[in-house]
């Protein structure tokens, strides 16, 4: 009997030791600037290890991050692919309701784009008011309320007990510069794309990824909304197209591919995946805000009802 159970024991924590070395996503806002209440601002949570990391904070993150489950307290580091304003107006939210509510007790760690210590700086200039009255009279850990914001570059920004997150550049010319992220713990790999037209230094480092989360616009839906032609072509000059995005699939091969960031998110999801399929055969979902991947093995997916 004794043997038995011990063989039931590593059984047991093998599983254990197995779901300890994947890599959870949570997809937080898979939207753009229009404000729809079923698509929030992009935003991507990632965890690894102990390590619980934000991908830009988009409309709406931290009610996400509620719903998901997760105290903005214990967000360990926040990224910022780029500084357009989608990407980061649920930073003051997560920040300040964070420490006051959620009773922070360190500071926030925030890596971004040249620029990046420069608007932290404001914001704590901006909420100077209100912060002087939440510490007079809420009295949260004045810990809490500080930002270690720093600029980065390509290259590994982030090593923290086996996680490692590495900033790369995409082209979202004329906004320079703008990085996607790849994490990589345990032998998995997630990366997320940010707002980018096709980019061939994105394959480069998207090489072997397990899970590839990338941005995607629709013209059909610009259309529907009757953008005037010159703003379509601008739009769609800044994002990538999902035949073009097939393309980029099909030459990193992902074990799976992911859409966020729909550009318009009235995009019609059944049009995304047949023009995506017109380049590429492979595994490709369009992600739902609360979207859980897991990445071991394979990767599973879950979407959650809101």
């Amino acid at each position: 009997m004794t043997r038995v159970l011990f063989v039931g024991a590593l059984v047991v924590f093998g599983w254990a030791t197995c779901l300890s070395q994947s890599i959870k996503v949570t997809l937080l806002g898979t939207g753009s600037p229009p404000p729809v209440i079923d698509r929030f601002g992009p935003s991507v949570l990632v965890e690894a290890g102990n390590q619980k990391l934000i991908f830009d904070v988009g409309r709406g993150s931290l009610q996400r991050l509620t719903q998901a489950a997760v105290k903005p307290r214990d967000i360990t580091a926040v990224f910022f692919t780029h500084l357009h304003s989608d990407h980061l107006v649920g930073f003051p939210d997560l920040w300040l309701t964070g420490w006051v509510n959620g009773r922070r007790e360190k500071a926030v760690r925030a890596f971004g784009p040249a620029g990046t210590v420069r608007m932290m700086a404001r914001l704590e200039e901006a909420f100077d008011f209100d912060i002087k009255i939440r510490l007079y009279d809420d009295r949260p850990p004045p810990e809490g309320i500080h930002i270690e914001a720093k600029d980065i570059v390509e290259g590994l920004v982030y090593d923290s007990d086996g996680v490692k997150v590495t900033a790369f550049d995409v082209d979202h010319d004329p906004i320079k510069p703008a990085f996607g992220f790849r994490v990589d713990f345990a032998g998995r790999s997630v990366l997320i794309s940010g707002d980018t037209r096709y980019s061939e230094n994105l394959i480069k480092f998207a090489k072997g990824v397990d899970l590839l989360i990338h941005e995607v616009v629709s013209l059909d839906s610009l259309r529907r909304a009757n953008y005037s032609d010159e703003r379509i072509r601008t739009i769609i000059n800044h994002h990538t197209s999902p035949e073009q995005a097939g393309e980029l699939f099909s030459k990193v091969k992902p074990k799976m591919a992911v859409y966020y960031h729909l550009v318009l998110p009235t995009a019609v999801e059944s049009d995304l995946l047949t023009r995506t399929r017109t380049k590429y055969n492979g595994p490709v979902e369009v992600g739902h805000d609360l979207m859980v991947m897991e990445v071991g093995e394979q990767v599973t997916l879950k979407k959650a009802s809101q």
